[in-house]
């Protein structure tokens, strides 16, 4: 069953429309894309499902009781919350089913055993168990855990929290409420890779309908099961996967032009036959069918026309074309037991590495690793012969803000004025008000747009691009990926656009445990390695006999045993409990009036709880530095 259904739907701004026709819908366990430009639409279709943006025509349908969660990028109202209050706030109605189950089981137990109280009594017990039960706050726990919080953050007040923790707050939140309807406008943003995978797989799992906006390719690919394109007003949709969609578009878009160039083709064919034979009497009703032909032909060639528009047309990307760098000496980097610091914390240790003259480098790491601190300490030192390194940070910082855009350009790459104008426009800068416009003003994006203009004309022969991709469209982030490949040159990348890191590196040097490894190939080359190893821990360890001296306790088999025997005690202890649980429903079922059985069924229900979750730690594989745990390993609930 649809958990919405969108028929024909309208909106305008400021009397200009900005998308008209737009249906779909979306049932459980689906998870729709939308797809498009900035400013198709995206956003505002979402705020118009949540109820926070009035529809100006066509109808949304909701199933019964539907709860809706909207995550964008807007920060919290209210920052004097702490982040345990914020997120809880989003699963008012779950604190609300405790307190109902809790009065009904009171009521019942004083003789209120009537139709209507069994029924929502069992309407609000399988609700809170849809949720994860009377736990429903350990589950929420480990979604803010997943989302890269530690448990002293549960009580920090937001105002404490940078923009990007916020956002990753908000997510939390709309997550937090077991909706059944869960919007999501970007919400890769400030996460790193082991928090993209565990949100991806949390989706994926999930048991309600989703629609999210994203311009992570390797997210939407593991994610969507469909996709709705707003573009020009109008929408497009496609029932089927990212990367089936993305064939399928180029698929209409070829068959439509060749649709088109066949009606051209037939419209001129009669159009001869009328300028040949309509003046002939015995050709004049020929003449005429000819004629009604036409007007048929060029009404589908307006609509093919109309589909091929809406398939083709994109808003203006960068213009990624590096120039051709001068050839450095075949060493670019070679670095031997460097050590990395951050203020008093260690980040990296003992670190040796080389990359060399034309090769393509990812370096990845979880956030706070260090990552972007190496690079900069790499900069400081002495680099190999010939090589000229072009910086494209996080910060901006290399931008010399004392001027215009255009003085800005100018001084970074040295070029002419009509050259530095001509790169400008292709980064979207256009126009004299655009180029005049003084650096401090710019906003996050255009920042990002202008630094990058600096190191596409840089010429320089050693690229070291630090999240490159952030406020690009796909589109965009598609050219840059083209482009980088091509690039002649050495190439330095930091990213969590694993699309951009599959593509590009040809080999990854990975942050592990203070240390830095060196993995053959792009991110799924990386992956499949990272997963072979921690399905084999042990040969990893015979390899560093010297690190296995300081910690015998974790090297000596002799706790295995102990495991087994572990598990079958608590595996008795479930099946007891159980047995228990089934006996204490039969008393229940004859008689809700018993107060005593009443508490002890829950009491009970919870201990099985316990017990499973025992049983799933004994059977599940240790996971050191999960985003599920802080990093004594302990077990901080809401």
């Amino acid at each position: 069953m649809a958990v919405v259904i969108a028929s024909n739907l309208r909106k305008e701004l400021g009397g200009t429309l900005l998308f008209d026709g737009v249906s779909f819908k979306v049932e459980r366990g689906e998870r729709l894309a939308l797809s498009g430009p900035n400013g198709a639409g995206k956003t505002t279709l979402l705020r118009i499902l949540a109820g926070q943006t009035e529809l100006h025509g066509g109808e949304l349908a909701f199933s019964k009781g539907t709860r809706v969660a909207l995550h964008d990028q807007r920060p919290p109202l209210h920052l004097d919350l702490t982040l345990r209050d914020y997120v809880l706030g989003g699963a008012a109605d779950l604190v609300a089913l405790e307190q109902e189950l809790t009065r009904l089981e009171t009521s019942m137990g004083e003789g209120a055993h009537d139709a209507a109280t069994m029924r929502r009594y069992s309407e609000a017990q399988a609700r809170l168990e849809h949720a994860g039960g009377w736990d429903w706050r350990s589950r929420t726990t480990a979604v803010v855990r997943g989302l890269g919080f530690s448990d002293d953050d549960f009580d920090r007040r937001l105002s404490t929290f940078s923009g990007g923790e916020l956002t990753r707050a908000s997510l939390g939140r709309a997550l937090a409420g077991d909706p059944d309807l869960l919007l999501l406008d970007e919400p890769t943003n400030h996460l790193d890779v082991a928090n993209l995978e565990w949100l991806e797989a949390t989706l994926v799992s999930l048991d309600a309908a989703v629609i999210l906006v994203a311009h992570d390719r390797w997210f939407l690919e593991a994610v969507t099961t469909a996709v709705l394109e707003l573009e020009g007003g109008r929408s497009l949709y496609f029932a089927g996967p990212w990367h089936d969609w993305r064939r399928e578009k180029a698929s209409r878009a070829l068959s439509a032009g060749k649709a088109i160039q066949r009606y051209d083709a037939d419209i001129a064919r009669l159009e001869r036959f009328v300028e040949r034979f309509g003046y002939k009497k015995s050709k004049a009703k020929q003449a005429q069918a000819k004629l009604t032909h036409i007007g048929r032909l060029a009404e589908e060639r307006s609509r093919t026309a109309a589909e091929l528009d809406a398939l083709t047309l994109h808003s203006r990307s960068l213009g990624f074309e590096f120039l051709d760098p001068p050839r450095s000496g075949r060493v670019v980097v070679d670095v031997t037991g460097l050590n990395v610091s951050a203020g008093d914390k260690q980040l990296l240790t003992d670190v040796s590495f080389g990359v060399d003259r034309g090769e393509h480098v990812a370096l990845v790491g979880p956030n706070g690793s260090g990552k972007t601190t190496l690079l900069e300490t790499l900069l400081r030192r002495q680099l190999g012969h010939g090589v000229v390194p072009a910086y494209f940070s996080q910060q901006e910082t290399e931008l010399d803000e004392r001027g215009t855009v255009l003085d800005c350009v100018q001084s970074m790459t040295g070029l002419t004025r009509p050259n530095a104008q001509n790169l400008l426009g292709r980064f979207l800068f256009s126009g004299w008000e655009e180029h005049s416009k003084p650096v401090s003003v710019l906003s996050g994006g255009e920042r990002r747009r202008l630094a990058l203009a600096a190191v596409v004309a840089s010429g320089a022969n050693f690229l070291v691009l630090d999240e490159p991709t952030n406020h690009l469209d796909l589109e965009s982030r598609e050219a840059l990926e083209d482009a980088l490949r091509a690039f002649p040159g050495t190439v330095l990348l930091v990213s969590h656009d694993r699309a951009l890191l599959d593509a590009v590196a040809d080999r990854t040097l990975a942050i592990e445990d203070r240390r830095l490894a060196s993995y053959d190939g792009g991110w799924a080359d990386y992956v499949r390695r990272r997963d072979e190893r921690a399905l084999s821990p042990a040969p990893v360890r015979k390899k560093k006999p010297k690190r296995a001296k300081p910690e015998p306790a974790r090297q000596t088999p002799k706790p295995k045993p102990q495991r087994p025997r572990e598990l079958e005690r608590i595996e008795a202890e479930i099946q007891a409990k159980e047995q228990t649980v089934a006996e204490l429903e039969r008393r229940l079922a004859d008689d809700w009036a018993n107060v005593d059985a009443v508490a002890a069924y829950r009491r009970a229900r919870e201990e099985l709880e316990a017990l499973f979750s025992r049983w799933e730690s004994l059977v599940s594989p240790p996971r050191p530095k999960s985003p599920f745990q802080n990093d004594a390993g302990a077990e901080a609930s809401f």
